[in-house]
Parts: C-alpha cells; sequence; structure tokens
C-alpha cells in the first residue's frame, strides 16, 4: 500500500493482516496446548488457555512405542509401537519420491519448453487434467493393479503410485522455469559442441537450481503428507508411514487427543525445516506456472 493511502484504510489492512495470521496460527496454538497435556486434563477443561500441569509424558510415549502409558490410558493403539519405523518409512518415500519426481519432470518440462509445439502444450494440459480426478475414484483399479505387480504392502508400491500423482505438478512448475531462461545459453553450449542432452546437464541445470529446489521441496512435502495412497497400498504395520500411523489414533470408541497432537508436532518437523530453509525458493516455485509457460 503506498504511503499516501487513508489512514484508516491501512490501519483496516493491518488489522485484516492480524486477523487472517491468528485464524491461520490458531489450529498450531491448539495443537501445542493439547500436545503438553494429559487426556484427562484436556477432557476436563478442553477450553482452557492455561492447562493445570505441563507434561511431555506424549512424547516420551511416542519414543517407549506405545508401553509407558503415562496417564494416557489403558489402551494405547499398536501403531504407535512402529512409530520410529514409520518415521523412517516416511522419510525413505518423500526422498525417493521427491528425487524421481523432480528428475522426470525436469526433462519433461525441458522438453515442453523447448520444443514449442503444439502437441507439447497440449500435452502439458493434459498431464495437468489427470489430476482433475479424485484419488479416492482410483482406489479399486489401482488397488488391483498394484496386487497384480506384487506392489502392495511394500514402499516400492507407495513410491511408483506417488510419482504417478505428482509427477504432472512438477513438470507444470518446472516448465516456467525452463520457459523462462535464454535460448541463447544452450545454443553456446551446442556451438562449443554440446549434445542436447549435454547442454541440459551442463547449463541448464545448474542455472535452474532455484526452480529444481523449490520444486523438490514442494514434493517433499505433499509426499510426507500423503495419506490416501500409503492407507491404499500398506495393512501392514512394518511400511505404514507417519500419516497412517497418525490416523489410526482416531478409532471408533476412543480418540487419543493429546497423543494426536503430540504426533502431529513431530511429524511437522520435517517439512517446516525445509520451508524455513528454502522459504524463498519455495514461493518462487509456487508463482513460476503463472509467469510464462
Amino acid at each position: 500500500m503506498r504511503r499516501g493511502a487513508n489512514p484508516v484504510l491501512r490501519i483496516l489492512v493491518h488489522l485484516a493482516g492480524v486477523f487472517a495470521l491468528g485464524f491461520l496460527l490458531l489450529p498450531i496454538g491448539a495443537v501445542l496446548l493439547g500436545a503438553f497435556q494429559l487426556e484427562r486434563d484436556l477432557a476436563t477443561n478442553p477450553l482452557s488457555p492455561r492447562p493445570e500441569a505441563l507434561t511431555l509424558a506424549n512424547f516420551r510415549l511416542l519414543v517407549d512405542g506405545g508401553r509407558a502409558g503415562a496417564g494416557i490410558g489403558a489402551y494405547v493403539p499398536p501403531n504407535v509401537d512402529y512409530l520410529p519405523r514409520a518415521f523412517l518409512n516416511s522419510l525413505l518415500v518423500a526422498g525417493a519420491v521427491t528425487l524421481a519426481v523432480v528428475g522426470l519432470g525436469a526433462h519433461s518440462a525441458y522438453a515442453i519448453a523447448r520444443l514449442g509445439r503444439r502437441w507439447t502444450r497440449g500435452f502439458l494440459y493434459l498431464a495437468l487434467a489427470t489430476r482433475l480426478v479424485p484419488v479416492l475414484t482410483l482406489m479399486v483399479p489401482l488397488y488391483v493393479t498394484l496386487r497384480g505387480y506384487g506392489l502392495l504392502n511394500t514402499l516400492s508400491g507407495i513410491i511408483v503410485t506417488e510419482v504417478g500423482f505428482l509427477l504432472p505438478y512438477a513438470i507444470w512448475i518446472l516448465t516456467g522455469f525452463f520457459a523462462a531462461l535464454p535460448r541463447e545459453l544452450e545454443e553456446s553450449a551446442r556451438v562449443d559442441g554440446c549434445s542436447r542432452l549435454q547442454a541440459f546437464w551442463y547449463v541448464v541445470v545448474p542455472v535452474s537450481s532455484p526452480g529444481l529446489a523449490s520444486c523438490a521441496v514442494i514434493m517433499f512435502i505433499l509426499s510426507w503428507n500423503e495419506l490416501i495412497i500409503p492407507l491404499l497400498v500398506t495393512t501392514r504395520p512394518e511400511v505404514m508411514t507417519v500419516p497412517v500411523v497418525l490416523a489410526g489414533l482416531a478409532g471408533d470408541r476412543f480418540v487419543f487427543f493429546t497423543l494426536m497432537m503430540a504426533l502431529c508436532l513431530v511429524a511437522l518437523l520435517p517439512s517446516v525445516l525445509l520451508a524455513l530453509l528454502l522459504r524463498r525458493y519455495v514461493v518462487r516455485g509456487l508463482t513460476a506456472g503463472a509467469l510464462k509457460a
């Protein structure tokens, strides 16, 4: 807003910003308060902004694999025993999906940005249109396909499926970055004797590293938070991911609220750390497709 604007309007804009920020941070504040309380204290007075006592019992319960009890209740879902393994599974799946999606998406996006044919632009919109189909409508054929290839209850099945669903996003994001690069960079490399693929690897990739980094962060966060695909592919606790374990804390008879809040804080750490470290790249990645395609 320019300096000469109406003071009342400026105050209203700032108040609206504060309200929006508070609206976004309110759930995180509730999770913070609940994660450091016992279940019985939260059930006694759930609306109290000042809990009677703060405790690390929920986090100790997560670390101990659901054996400590610590006032949460006589029964804890057995999936909590596999939380360390689920955390490692999520890291492996998100890391592998990110590498595969960015690698495949970079080659596809570069071809679309440089060929300039009608069918390449049609392929770009077709790739994005595939994500308009809800995942739930594909559950049955997806399950049958994975069962036919022996990929059920495997991390490979989760990785392959997520790569297929996230690849259109990566292509759309990276196409904007590659289209914004001057063609003279590659032409100079071609004159020096490089093939098109060599020019891509030795010239285009280093120059477009901010775009690749932003795309990688976005893909990691999407893969880390994915619930439907791991829930469909896996039934064994050994191959579950963190979102599946978190969803298992909401049972038919009881919901472990404080334990869920503690697990939510733990699950947020990788995404928050990546977003803070590469926040500038994330913003550029989100707006790249709107600049030039």
